[in-house]
This record gives C-alpha cells, structure tokens and sequence, in this order.
C-alpha cells in the first residue's frame, strides 16, 4: 500500500527447492521495471528466462560450487499503469485520485518505499540490483541516483533519457483543468487504439512473432509458490497456433488501458514536470560508487545505438568526489543486441539472461570489468537469432556528427 492509500500490484519469481531454508544461500534482489504503458506481465519472459539460466548454471557447478546466490525478481506496476490504481477511480474526480500528480517524482516515492519496505526488508541483503527499460530505465537512473547505497547495480535496457512532455498550465495534480482534460483525454483515445497500438509494436520491435501472441510467456508454475515447472518456449510446437498461443502484448497493453482512472492518470502525465533536482545525463555522470551496465537492442528506432554511446561516454566521466579529479572506481560496460529494438527484456529474453547473470554474479567493480558478457555470441530466441557484441569506449567516443545531434535530441 503506497502512502497508506493506494494498492500496488507487484508479483515475484524465484525458484523454489528442498533446500531454501539452507542458511548458507544468498538470495540476491532484482527489480525488473517496466517501460510507459504496460505492467510487469512484459517482464515474465526475463524473469523466466533469469530463472532458468541460474539453474543451468548452479547444475553445471554442482561438484565444484562457485556460487551459491539465490535471485529473488521483483516485477511492479507503477500507480496508474497496469493493476495500480487509486481504489475506485472515477477519471480524477474520486476522493483518492483529489491533489494525485501521476509524475516521475511521485513514481520514484513509490519505487523507493517498495524497495525499503517490499524488498530490503525481508531480504537479508541491503540492496538491490536494478534493471529497467524504456522509462523504467529513466525512473531506475534517478532512483539509483537519489540512493546510492541502496543500489547493488543498475543495467540500463534502451533506457529513455526524457521524460514527458512537461506542457505548462498545469502541474498535474488531478482534478484536470478543462483544456487539459479535453486535450489528455483524446490523445490518450488515439494511442490507445488497438491499431496504433499495433503500429507502435511494429515499430519497438524487430520480430512481429516475438509480440503477436504466438509464444508463451507465462511462468507455468514458477514463483507461484510451488515448485513446479517451466514451459520453454519451444514446447508444444513452439506454441504457435496461428498467432493463437497466447493473448498478445497489443491486447494487454490495450487492457491496461480500460481502467476508469486511465484518461487522468495520462493528461497528468503529460503535463507532469521530470524528476525534480538532476537531469538524466548529470545522475548517470554523478553514480559514484554503482556499477552501470548498458543493454541495448541495436535495432531500437527511438534510443538508438548513438544514445547509447552517449550514455558510455557519460559514464566513462564519472567522478569518485566532485571535489577532486579521481576517475571512479565504479564498473561500467556496453554491449549491443543485434535483430532487437525497444525492448530487449521481452524481444531477448535469454540474450539479456545471458548478459546479464554474469554481471549480477561478478562481486566487485573490479570481476564486472573483465567478466565475459558473451560478446561475440548468436543467441537463438524462438523468433529469431541475436548477436551479442560489446562496444568499446574508444568506439562511443568516435560518434560522428549526425549521431551526436541524434543523441543530443534524445534528452
């Protein structure tokens, strides 16, 4: 409960065996966050796939074990996205939605208490590993950069560094103003459509299979409570029924959107101001002591490789205290994912499994410099291949003119 008032959903996933009560084991956090319109169900795909390769790997090492962490993955929906919402809503007028600014500030209040509260507190580890897309990466940017020493890592998949429109004349506390109410409430019409929703996927991803509803991604059993098994994707035919295998992402996205608080919940977004007190950029150069890792899908229209890049440079900026001219002693990395756009999480789940564990197991600054992160790798998804490629800093900082105007625009 965010604020003592609104019900957040949340789901976590992790594997359960016959020696979970083994005091010995490590369970380690992830908070999975997710990009603008959908809610944790565009995360199952990785957590499934973050499961599975962590077992792999602890079977691979059974004789001779080198690590005994245990991940937990944590998964939300953001107030006013996916099931969050202010109980019965009635399109900003409710008793619950009176002075409710639907901003970057008031969701990074509701990431931080759920980390202090959900997370930290029944964990015996005293932070957390954060991996977010699209905004979820600008919301985890921020989020880290507020609190430091919460933060185990941060991966950044295809992050945005902007957010919103921040229009004036009004700041975006509900009830809306007319003129806004009007404006939020036929745009948020249109983008809702079910055929632009179609037209936006068409454009976020490489693979139309990896979207349109042909392979499961569900967790068939895993982190229900149970033991249970995993259904990979490739069972049962691959499950493709003529794009019949599961509802798809364009219908739950548009679900997502049928709340009677949704055409508020936007217009407040859309005048909603960024996060208050650092920039993108600036919170990226100033994480002093938190290792960053860079996953992008090279094939992203939006957040493109430059952008990326752009982000590497930053990074490779950063400073252990501002008052002196140290290079910090905090790791970062950028690796690409060729045949994948917006949304590597749900596109590449078990490239970025594959990337990623690696980083989550190195334990020092120092392992995740050097620790393979599969560059040079093809990866075979169910729809499609993936080529992982790490890209150097002499490499994100010999942007020619055109990416670096690119870039600039983009935040």
């Amino acid at each position: 409960m965010f604020q003592n008032k609104y019900p957040i959903a949340y789901e976590v996933a992790k594997v359960v065996s016959d020696n979970d009560t083994d005091n010995n084991s490590d369970e380690v956090p992830i908070l999975l966050l997710n990009g603008f319109g959908v809610g944790s169900f565009h995360q199952h795909r990785l957590m499934r796939q973050l499961l599975i390769e962590q077992q792999q790997q602890q079977q691979q090492q059974q004789e001779h074990p080198t690590n005994n962490r245990q991940y937990i993955i944590y998964g939300i929906d953001y107030l006013g996205q996916g099931k969050s919402w202010p109980t019965n809503p009635q399109d900003g007028n409710s008793p619950d939605e009176y002075q409710l600014g639907y901003s970057a500030d008031m969701w990074l209040d509701q990431l931080s208490s759920f980390v202090r509260e959900v997370i930290l507190s029944s964990n015996n580890n005293n932070k957390v590993h954060l991996v977010g897309n699209s905004v979820g990466g600008y919301l985890a940017t921020i989020l880290t950069h507020r609190h430091q020493h919460l933060v185990a890592s941060l991966t950044l998949l295809n992050a945005t560094p902007v957010w919103g429109l921040n229009l004036p004349g009004w700041d975006g506390r509900l009830p809306a103003p007319m003129l806004a109410k009007i404006i939020g409430r036929q745009l948020f019409d249109v983008i809702r459509n079910e055929d632009v929703i179609k037209e936006y996927l068409n454009a976020a991803y490489v693979n139309s299979k990896a979207f349109d509803g042909s392979f499961v991604e569900s967790f068939d059993g895993w982190g229900g409570g149970g033991g249970g098994s995993c259904k990979d994707d490739d069972d049962d035919n691959n499950n493709n029924d003529g794009g019949r295998g599961e509802t798809s992402l364009g219908l739950k996205i548009r679900a997502c959107t049928e709340n009677n608080g949704g055409h508020a919940a936007f217009a407040s977004i859309l005048w909603s101001a960024p996060a208050s007190g650092v920039s993108f950029y600036d919170a990226l150069e100033q994480l002093q002591e938190v290792d960053v890792l860079l996953l992008f899908g090279a094939d992203d229209p939006w957040c493109t490789q430059a952008v990326g890049k752009r982000m590497h440079v930053t990074l490779d900026k950063r400073k252990s205290d501002g008052a002196r001219t140290t290079v910090s002693t905090a790791a970062h990395r950028f690796v690409t994912l060729d045949n994948v756009g917006h949304c590597p999480n749900h596109e590449a789940p078990t490239a970025v499994a594959r990337v990623l564990l690696p980083w989550l197991n190195a334990n020092d600054s120092d392992q995740r410099r050097v620790v393979p992160l599969g560059s040079q790798t093809l990866i075979k998804e169910p729809w499609g291949e993936v080529f992982i490629r790490e890209v150097s800093i002499a490499e994100s900082n010999s942007l020619g003119l055109v990416d670096r105007v690119v870039s600039t625009m983009v935040g």
